[in-house]
């Protein structure tokens, strides 16, 4: 019986970098769509694999594009942390008086 590519492996790996890619060059939510995208195409993929391992090959990219995954999504969430921290940090600022227009 000949291998197969694994469907879907492609998919999870080019997620993965797109959730990475997605987060640092524009924002967040990118990120978080395209890693949330990422992590359930490669769990679908992993099932598929765990039934009949010796039809597919191109399992180690779900697993790269998992790790990928894991790193956008928490790249965006250490950006969207600080995103609110810094509005936070302006707005109580301005609600204390010490942007007030004094230059």
């Amino acid at each position: 019986m000949s291998q197969q590519p694994l469907p879907g492996a492609s998919t999870v790996l080019t997620m993965g970098i797109l959730s990475i890619v997605g987060t640092l060059l524009c924002c967040g939510p990118f990120g978080v769509i395209f890693s949330i995208i990422g992590l359930v195409k490669a769990k679908t993929a992993t099932q598929l694999y765990q039934q009949n391992p010796e039809n597919y090959t191109d399992y180690s990219n779900v697993k790269t594009g998992k790790i990928l995954s894991y790193i956008g999504l928490g790249l965006s969430l250490v950006s969207l942390v600080l995103f609110i921290l810094y509005f936070g940090l302006i707005i109580a600022a301005i609600t204390t008086g010490e942007l007030s227009g004094e230059f």
